[in-house]
């Protein structure tokens, strides 16, 4: 149902598409069941083009006329046994409406109708094919009824009857299968055949009426090829029965291949025209005008002869506007061309033969058209002119009319044309920035005990010599550890230790600092010396540690600086050497040292902090001999472990078992 639905979207002109809309609008407002059916189905179904609607209601159309006027539609003709009315809508739609029915043939061409559903209705008509039907009911809407298989024969590309007498009880089907067959190709099914050639033997086909010949004979000029349809009716003797006098001999065969010409130019250059009329003028063009005269009488339509004998008035009244000054410019003639009525544009096309005329007519199909091909859509892009803004289509019809009067020489002139249909450029773009997370800075951990309190006395005083003075304990570490092996003492713990170390952690001694005052005193009181754990050295490398005096700031300072940088086991080996090479030194300046010595022993009564064999700096030479650089290095947490092992060689155990002095106030 859905490809239904979109055939009727497709195959259909816009002006038939308004001709089945307004139909069942009518019918829906006397709620009556309303259906497409015939030729136009079968011609959406085949791929071909619509000519025609073919309209089944189950209702008598004659009875609503006025509301199909006043719906737009145009009565041409009707026949009141079938109830069936002949409409036109706008300039092209022709619509054929009737009711749905059941025939029977008392006689051949003589039917009875009587009112029947619409499946009844199929199954009377002439050929399979024209079996069909889509209904136009809301709910239903593009359902295909089709109760014979019509679909079949149409992929198939057969003709098949319906009824196995239908060309004996209306002959006029015999005519009408030769019109379809020559008009697409078609060939009739076997069986379809034999009772053809039964029914022309017969000579069934001098029963048919006068209102199937006049159908009969205006439908040649709505087909295609009307030559080609004329010819086939000729060669199978029914022209002889529709029209004597009108023969293939009658037509203008040259006049109807360059009118053909000229129709196809027409529809690129987008004007649709009806070649009905045109075409009927040129295949009656050697018939005398009393056989002419009695060929109109007997159409049933009206219309195709009135627009015949108005086509050259109409003609006329389009040359009168194209050569006035309203038409000067080439888009006045552009939109005088495509407002006229469009048959007349055909006939005056094909008519006329004037140099100015022909022209005109060659611009409008070849030069003009180039005037769409310049509109520059980079520059409407880039005056945000896009198809979402409303009045596009308009400025594009302005633009391509401008093109062709030249109006638009340059980019400036262009985009001041179409400024007013440029929009306001959108507000900036907001940027949303995300805001920077703050680092918050968090103090280091406060070392507690030992070290707090040298922080502190180093931060008050500026003396490094009391950072120097805490890497002196681990030469009593590294001697406990060392002689760990041979000794069977034990600490208060239970473990054993050596007999050296535990002589150096019974004396104890200590190195009196500079007195800082009352909290100085109960700081170092608080916080003993701590003893850090060496790993002995190997066999073999041990040397006994000489007696010194008590080394220099400088000294110490030095080989705890070197040492702090030692990783791995190599570098503790090479610390091991240095330590020997500060012991040499610390010989030569045993005076020097043993002179601070002494004013360090003087300074520490009233500071009395224990420090473990280290040599004390007065204050104010301290922050002299100091280097600037050490006291960024005392803030740094010291690396004891490499500095006890280079000092533990220099310094021996029994120079720092020395009894621990108090101040005295």
């Amino acid at each position: 149902m859905p490809d239904y639905i979109q055939l009727l979207e497709s195959k259909l002109s816009p002006n038939e598409k308004q001709a089945l809309n307004a139909m069942t609008d009518v019918a829906r407002a006397r709620q009556i069941t309303v259906f497409l059916t015939g030729g136009a189905v079968r011609d959406m179904v085949s791929g071909a083009s619509v000519r025609d609607l073919d309209i089944t209601v189950q209702a008598n159309p004659l009875k609503f006329r006025k509301d199909l006027e006043r719906a737009g539609f145009t009565i041409i003709g009707e026949h009141e046994p079938s109830h069936t009315l002949y409409l036109r809508f706008g300039k092209q739609a022709r619509m054929e409406i009737s009711a749905a029915r059941t025939e029977s043939f008392p006689k051949p061409a003589r039917p009875e109708y009587v009112p029947a559903g619409i499946l009844d209705d199929l199954r009377r008509r002439d050929f399979t094919a024209n079996a069909m039907a889509l209904s136009l009911n809301e709910g239903s809407w593009g359902l295909l009824l089709d109760p014979l298989n019509g679909t079949a024969d149409i992929w198939s590309r057969h003709l098949r009857l319906v009824n196995n007498y239908g060309f004996l009880e209306d002959p006029i089907r015999m005519v009408r299968a030769v019109r379809l067959m020559s008009r697409t190709g078609w060939e009739m099914e076997e069986r379809t055949k034999a009772r053809y050639d039964n029914a022309k033997a017969e000579g069934v086909i001098s029963a048919i009426t006068a209102v199937q010949r006049g159908y009969e004979l205006e439908e040649i000029a709505y087909e295609e090829e009307p030559l080609q349809v004329l010819k086939a009716l000729e060669a199978e003797g029914w022209l002889e029965h529709l029209s004597p006098h009108w023969t293939s001999h009658s037509a203008d065969v040259q006049g109807l291949e360059r009118l053909h010409e000229k129709f196809v130019q027409l529809l690129m250059a987008g004007l649709y025209p009806d070649p009905s009329a045109a075409q009927f003028r040129l295949l009656t063009a050697k018939l005398s005008p009393a056989h002419s005269s009695a060929l109109k009488k007997t159409f049933v339509r009206t219309d195709l002869i009135a627009e015949s004998n108005s086509l050259d008035a109409e003609a006329k009244h389009v040359l009168q506007k194209m050569t006035a000054k309203d038409a000067a410019k080439p888009s006045q003639l552009w939109k005088l061309l495509h407002s006229a009525k469009p048959e007349a544009v055909l006939w005056l096309f094909f008519t006329n033969k004037t140099a100015a005329v022909q022209n005109k007519f060659e611009n409008f199909f070849s030069k003009w058209p180039e005037a769409r091909q310049k509109i520059p859509n980079a520059i409407l892009q880039d005056m945000r002119i896009l198809p979402e803004v409303k009045g596009y289509d308009e400025l594009l019809d302005k633009l391509t009319f401008a093109f062709m009067d030249g109006e638009l020489p340059t980019e400036e002139t262009i985009r001041k044309f179409a400024e007013p249909y440029s929009p306001p450029a959108p507000p900036p773009p907001v940027i949303v920035r995300r805001s920077r997370t703050v680092k918050r800075v968090t103090e280091p951990k406060k070392p507690k005990g030992r070290k707090a309190a040298k922080n502190a006395d180093v931060a008050q005083t500026g003396d490094l010599s009391l950072a120097a003075a805490d890497d002196a304990v681990a030469p009593e570490v590294a001697a406990e550890k060392t002689g760990a092996a041979a000794g069977t003492a034990k600490d208060a713990e239970g473990k054993p230790v050596s007999a050296k170390a535990a002589a150096t952690k019974a004396a104890g001694k200590t190195v009196a600092q500079p007195s800082a005052g009352k909290k100085s005193e109960k700081a170092a009181k608080a916080s003993p010396a701590t003893k850090i754990p060496v790993k002995p050295l190997a066999k073999g490398k041990q040397e006994k540690a000489k007696p010194v005096g008590k080394v220099v700031e400088k000294t110490s300072q030095k080989s705890s600086s070197k040492s702090t940088h030692g990783k791995g086991k190599a570098q503790k080996a090479a610390n091991v050497g240095k330590a020997s090479k500060t012991a040499q030194m610390a010989k030569k300046s045993a005076p020097s040292s043993a002179s601070a010595h002494g004013k360090a022993n003087t300074s520490a009564k009233t500071a009395h902090r224990p420090i473990a064999k280290k040599a004390a700096v007065k204050p104010e030479t301290a922050g002299k001999t100091a280097p600037k650089k050490a006291s960024a290095a005392v803030a740094k947490k010291p690396r004891a472990k490499a500095v006890s092992k280079s000092v533990s060689k220099a310094t021996p155990a029994k120079s720092a078992a020395k009894p621990k002095k108090k101040s005295r106030k």
